[in-house]
């Protein structure tokens, strides 16, 4: 017989954890939504400054001034790659961490086999966690700003990624993170942020009536003015992304944790109640069969 203390108490304690699960969906809905304006508001100043950068490669290999330029010089086999990987400060996300991690891996893997050197720049404690755990080497890790991104900290920390990039360090930097595409769904995101590539921004983009127009005898200055604030606010996106992709991962976990926390209550409470009942008669019986035995 199932003992009742011990099912109580396993309702109870169930009973707890749906609780605790249903508040954090609501605090994860609440961000998510203030998430979610962040990076609609974001995303319009992204894709025009990307359409600018875009625009400016463009009239760059019309010029056949790539290769004079080190942001749109292409390195067709890489000696050095560095992946700048984004992950949550937390858990309890579902497979938001691990599909992140897992694309990082293929890509490690992927440059490893052609002979390159990968270098791990690491943003979130999971992330940083994991490959510690690992004893895998970091060249470069930051906690906290994955979950409160601003676009200071963004720019300081892939200004050292830029630096590295000019100075000959690192031939490719990418940038992997898992993105926001709607409350239950998101998908991994893999950017190859330095070299821009004229060729295949050449292929892409349609030609434009825009007014834009770049000399080939221009200073550099405003190039790469430009080039370091596109590249500052592609990581600060990412940040902003992965955050909302983040929430909606969360939320939907803890409401698929609330269900299960709710199918189990319903379970033990049938068998509290199975076991109640055979409680129950079985103490009839026994006061049925003293009462009998009294008799004769």
């Amino acid at each position: 017989m199932a003992n009742l203390k011990d099912i109580k108490r396993k309702i109870k304690s169930v009973k707890g954890t749906g609780k605790t699960t249903r508040a954090m969906k609501l605090v994860s809905s609440a961000k998510l939504k203030r998430a979610e304006e962040l990076a609609k508001r974001s995303r319009v100043y992204a894709e025009k400054i990307s359409e600018m950068i875009e625009e400016i490669a463009l009239n760059i290999a019309k010029h056949g001034d790539a290769v004079d330029n080190p942001f749109f010089k292409v390195n067709s086999n890489p000696k050095v790659v560095d992946i700048v990987l984004i992950t949550a400060d937390k858990g309890l996300c579902g497979g938001f961490n691990s599909q992140t991690i897992k694309a990082v891996n293929s890509l490690i893997a992927e440059h490893k086999e052609s002979g390159a050197e990968v270098r791990l720049r690491a943003i979130g404690k999971k992330g940083i966690a994991y490959y510690n755990f690992n004893r895998v080497d970091m060249l470069d890790t930051v906690e906290g700003l994955s979950s409160a991104p601003t676009y200071q900290k963004a720019s300081e920390f892939i200004q050292n990624c830029v630096k590295d990039y000019l100075n000959g360090e690192t031939d490719r930097v990418i940038v992997v993170h898992n993105g926001y595409v709607n409350m239950i769904t998101q998908e991994i995101r893999v950017d190859n942020l330095l070299p821009v590539d004229p060729d295949k921004i050449k292929a892409e983009v349609e030609p434009t009536t825009s007014e834009l127009e770049v000399e080939p005898d221009d200073d550099d200055t405003l190039l790469h003015a430009l080039v370091t604030k596109y590249i500052e606010y592609v990581m600060y996106y990412a940040l902003i992304d992965s955050l909302a992709a983040e929430h909606g991962a969360r939320m939907q976990a803890m409401d698929m944790a609330t269900n299960n926390a709710n199918d189990m209550v319903k379970k033990l409470t049938v068998a509290y109640n199975k076991a109640r009942q055979e409680a129950i008669t079985t103490e009839l019986i026994e006061i049925i069969s003293g009462v009998e035995s009294m008799k004769s």
